[in-house]
Formats: C-alpha cells, structure tokens, sequence
C-alpha cells in the first residue's frame, strides 16, 4: 500500500494557478522546448524531459512578477514539458513519411492535426489513469519527485539559473563553431580491417548534447545503450564480414556504414519488438488494475460535491466526449491516404486501443524509470510492424499507400504515449504540492497545442536546411533521424518484402536472452539490463552511443565524488545531494538547448540560400582534435559544476 500523503499545500487551501501569465509562459516554454527536443532526436535519437529546466526557467521568470506562487510555477513546467514530450512522438514518426518518398515536405495541416489529436488523446487517456497510477500504487515517479522537490526550493531559482544559462550558451557557441564556422569535424571515426578478415570500428560524436543526454539518463542506461552498440558494431558486424568476406577497394568507415545500414540495425528492430511486447505482459496486472479504476471513474460521471481540490480531475463525461472528437479528424485523414472506408474504420480502432494501451504502459513506465527512459520507441516499433502486417493482409504487397498507413497510425500512438509518461511525472509533481489535478490537464492541452503549432514549421525549416537520413552531397551535415528511419524501413520492408526478416528474429532472439538475464539480476538484486535501452543501443550509429556513454561516465565520477566527499557536504548530505544533481542536470540541460537551438537557427540561412556554407570561415575543417578539447574541456566543467555544487552552498 502507498503511504499517506500530505501535499505540500493542503486541499483547503486555494491559490491562483492558471493564471494569464501563466498561460503565455507555458506555451512559451513548450514552443522553446519542443523545438529543441525536436533537433536533439532528430540528431541524437534519444530524447530528455524538460520539467526540471522548465520549472527552473518559470521560477526565474516568475520572480519578475509581484505576485506568483509554488503551484503557479508547477502549471507552467506542465505546459512546458508537455510541448517537448509531443516533439518526441512527432520526430520519431512523421520523418519516416518524407525518408519514403511518401511526402516531399511537411503538409501543415496533416502534420499539425496528427500530433494535436494524438497529443490531446495522451492527455486524454491518462485522465482514468491518473488515480490508480499516482495515487493507489506506490510508484516512484523520479522525475515528477524531483520536479516537485525543485519547486518547493524555489527561492534558489535565482542562483541555479545561471548554470542553465551557461550551458546553453556554451552548447551554442560550440555548435555555431563545429555547424556554423566548420572549424572543426563533428565527428571522429576511424576503422581498419587485417588481413581481410577482421574489422574494427571506432567512434565519437563531438557533442555537447549527446555528452549531456548520457550525463541526464544516467551510467546504467548510458552503459546499456553502449552495450547495445558494441553489439551491433564490435561484434555482429565482424561476424557477418567474417562470414561475408570483407570486399577490396572498400573503405572501411564506409564499409561498417553500410553493413550497419542494411543489415546490422534490424536486431534493434527485433529486440525493440520483444520489448515493447514485454512491457505489456510483464505490466499486464497493472494495466488490468488501472483500466479498471478507469472504467470505474467513467462509469461515475457524476460531480462529487466533496471531493477534494487535490483530487479533482476533468469530468469523465467530458473526457470520453474529447476521445470521440478527437478520433474524427484521425479518422478523416486515415481516409483520405487509404480510401477506404471499412479499413480506415478498422485502423482508428486500432489507433485507439493501441493509443489507449501503450498510454497505460508509458504511464506505468514513466512510474518506473522515468519519462526519459520510457520505451516509446519500441511500443512504436511494434504499432507499426503489427499495423504493417494487418495492413498488408487487407490491402496486398501492392499497396501504395499501405507503409504510410502504418506509419500515420503509429504517429498517432507515438504521440500519445509521449505525452501520456510525461503527463504522469507532471501530475506526480502536482500531487506532491498540493496542485488541482484538473487545472493541470487543462495546461497540458496548452502545451500539447502550442507545441502542435509550430512542429510542422520546425520540421519543414530541419528538413529544408539539413535533410534526413544518410549525408548527401546536396545535405553533408543532414540529421540521421535514427528512430524515423527504422520505422520507415520497417513499414516499406513489410509491404515490398525485403525486411531483412533474419536480423530481425536475431535481434528478437537477442531480446529474449537480455530479458531472462534481467530476470536474474532481478533475483540477485544487482545491475538490472532493461532490454529496451540495450535496443536503442543497437540501433544507434555507435559515435552516438559512444557519445552519451562518456556522460554517463561523468554521472559516475560525480556520484562517486559525493560519496567520498560525505563528511565535507554543505549542510546536510541530503540537500547537498540535491543541489549537486540539480546543478549537474540544469548544465547539462542548458548545453542540449543552446545546442538545438543554434542547430534550427542554422537552418534558416542553409534553406534560404540552399548552401551549408554560409558562415563557413575555412574551405575544410582542419579535423577532430579541435573538437576533442573542446568537448573534453566541457566534460570536465561539467563534472566541476555538479561537485562543486556538492561541498559549497
């Protein structure tokens, strides 16, 4: 049973919320954030919450006016952080339709209306949930927790600020010098071959973000995605050049490449499946119970004259009403791309069920792990393999419009698992303060709203000035949109039948092995191997996933400073923990933001003149090493700022 819980402010208390200002500055945030996170996945492949910077930013902002107060600042990080979870859904999605060929740009009114409705449909499922997963069971919500406890210590938003403020303009400065300038190259690879049988492979992306994604996540995670890396490129890429044979005049970057591209990558495919059909049976009992005391809150759709503010959510009434309306602008366009409509009736069910299913999973998760380690990308994966098959048993392999079926319906869920995980941590946050539950599910309408404004604008001004996918000559430094670009080889692969259907029972059978092994450690109570994180590892090019390893590294050293440095904490080891973690995430959360944002303002010269050279100061850049000391030298500010943090008040 879940302890007791006492908000921070009492039920009978009542202090303004939804206020106008907090309605701008939420909306604000969630366009700000939802275009950085946008660049990052897009980039990186990984996304991070942004409800601790968010709510850092509110306080400071906040603080300018005469009147604010604790649950006003909760209500905008919601918006806030509901914005940048919606980007996450779009960018792992809509991508694929333009990698296909299926579009040729981002159609406004298409791509504003799939993530708007999938986005509120988030919201919107996990208004049932909200009870069973927040209140009844005991679940740990990390970064709802720690959102709260940032709130609650709120007269510091002042002097924490300034590391948000130093990491973005530091990630802006490196980013404008590397992308901008082309001083140095973003990446340092190199590989080799002996005597034509053995390959090696080595590499590092020269970020600060990606640097500062592995810091946020965590060593564990990091330590697992780089597993899954030195999977797919120690180990499965030697063994099929050993069996394959290494052919001559190749080179060997290139080479690795393009195995990887091919082939290599389907086992993330297969161990993402697994996953994502894991987090259901194992969650099984969960979900039952939560869709349960779903039922059982709809079914009573009667206002409750006593129940609590802090216990307040939207009508049920109301809610199932929204689901209705959202579903027929889905169902619209579903029917305009299939034409059909007994089969497009057949995919909105399946959207809603899937939709409604990985929502409670996502929720479940976000409990869990965290929203940053939700496995939106497998539960997506699965969506559109499963509706890829469906599809194609209905509509034949000749179908033209049968991958982008697939990839529309998993648009839809996508979005709405995103936000449905990041929902649960923010309305986690507000239960342990005091907030009205209902005022924060209107706030997460807004930042859904405003984020699904400007994402076709974003995606459209990337795709115009970078590209996606593989570099081309037309788009040297294009986005590798790794998450859009499996989706969108898994939906085609299905329907012209060349899915490299043998890597991907690979990975599944890899899938498989990882989950026994973390039933085991489970038994010890040792490292636990989430397989959806090794998933994302095998998928990943491995300068990606070398990159976010060695700021899981950072994590480590910090942590293990703060355990020898105990007795020389300021104040108590609790608090001075706190502020150590605190200083480390805004930091590292500013060098993500600074970074993406100098990233999409790049594009906006790139796609006027058509040409990445416009700021260009040298005709090549003179090699890595610059960006090795660079990025070392900001490895090591980071690790200063989060210990320093830790024994100086």
């Amino acid at each position: 049973m879940p302890k007791e819980h006492k908000p921070y402010i009492g039920a009978s208390t009542t202090l303004p919320e939804t206020t106008i200002k907090a309605f701008i500055l939420g909306a604000l945030l969630s366009i700000v954030l939802s275009a950085a996170n946008a660049y990052l996945g897009l980039f990186a492949g990984m996304t991070v919450s942004a409800s601790i910077p968010a709510a850092v930013l509110s306080m400071a902002i906040l603080k300018l006016f005469k009147k604010h107060n604790i649950l006003e600042n909760n209500i905008v990080q919601t918006a806030a952080s509901a914005g940048e979870s919606l980007a996450a859904g779009v960018i792992f999605t809509f991508p694929a339709l333009v990698l296909m060929g299926y579009w040729t740009e981002f159609n406004y009114w298409e791509t504003m209306l799939i993530a708007l409705c999938g986005g509120v449909l988030g919201v919107l499922f996990t208004i049932p949930l909200r009870k069973a997963l927040i209140v009844e069971q005991d679940l740990k919500f990390p970064e709802g927790v720690a959102t709260a406890e940032v709130l609650k210590t709120g007269e510091q938003g002042g002097k924490s600020v300034i590391y948000l403020l130093w990491g973005g303009l530091i990630g802006a400065g490196v980013k404008f010098f590397e992308a901008g300038f082309k001083v140095w190259e973003g990446v340092g690879a190199t590989a080799s071959t002996f005597g034509g049988r053995v390959y090696g492979f080595m590499g590092i992306n020269l970020s600060p973000a990606l640097i500062a994604v592995g810091y946020i996540v965590g060593f564990h995670i990091a330590s697992l995605v780089f597993a899954g890396g030195v999977i797919s490129w120690w180990i499965a890429i030697p063994i099929w050049l050993q069996v394959n044979g290494i052919p001559e005049g190749v080179d060997a970057v290139d080479l690795g490449y393009d195995i990887w591209s091919n082939q290599i990558r389907y086992l993330g495919v297969g161990a993402m499946v697994v996953g994502g059909l894991w987090a259901l049976v194992s969650l099984r009992g969960s979900i039952a119970m939560a869709v349960r005391s779903g039922i059982a809150a709809i079914n009573n759709t009667a206002e409750e004259a006593g129940i609590l503010r802090t216990e307040r959510d939207a009508p049920m009434g109301k809610v199932i009403m929204a689901i209705g309306i959202m579903i027929v602008p889905v169902f619209i366009i579903y029917l305009r791309e299939i034409q059909n409509v007994p089969i497009t009736a057949l995919m909105a069910l399946l959207m809603v069920v899937a939709g409604f299913l990985f929502a409670a999973v996502a929720g479940y998760m976000a409990g869990l792990v965290g929203s940053s380690n939700n496995p939106i990308s497998g539960v997506t994966i699965a969506t559109i393999l499963t509706s890829s098959l469906i599809l194609l048993a209905l509509l034949g392999s000749g179908a033209e419009r049968g991958p982008a079926a697939a990839i529309l319906i998993g648009a839809v869920v996508c979005c709405a698992a995103a936000i449905a995980g990041d929902n649960m941590q923010d309305l986690k946050a507000g239960h342990i303060l005091g907030a009205t539950p209902q005022k924060q599910q209107i706030m997460q309408m807004v930042g859904v709203f405003a984020a699904a404004l400007v994402m076709p604008l974003v995606l459209q001004l990337l795709l115009t000035g970078y590209g996606f996918g593989p570099a081309t000559e037309a788009h040297p430094d294009s986005l590798q949109a790794p998450q859009a670009t499996l989706m969108a080889s898994v939906a085609t692969g299905v329907f012209d039948g060349d899915l490299p259907w043998t890597m991907v029972y690979i990975g599944m059978a890899i899938g498989v092995i990882i989950i026994l092994l973390d039933k085991m450690q489970e038994r010890r109570g040792s490292f636990r191997l989430p397989v959806l994180a090794i998933a994302v590892g095998l998928y990943l090019p491995f300068e990606l996933d070398s990159a976010i390893w060695v700021g899981g590294v950072i994590a480590l050293l910090v942590h293990r400073f703060q355990k020898s440095r105990q007795s020389s904490a300021a104040g108590d080891l609790e608090s001075a923990t706190q502020r150590s973690e605190q200083t480390g995430l805004l930091f590292a959360s500013g060098l993500i933001t600074g970074e993406a944002l100098i990233g999409i303002i790049l594009a906006i010269p790139v796609a006027i003149t058509g040409s990445s050279s416009v700021f260009a100061i040298m005709d090549d850049p003179i090699g890595s090493w610059p960006g090795l000391i660079v990025v070392g030298f900001i490895c090591w500010l980071l690790y200063r700022f989060a210990s320093r943090a830790f024994v100086k008040e």
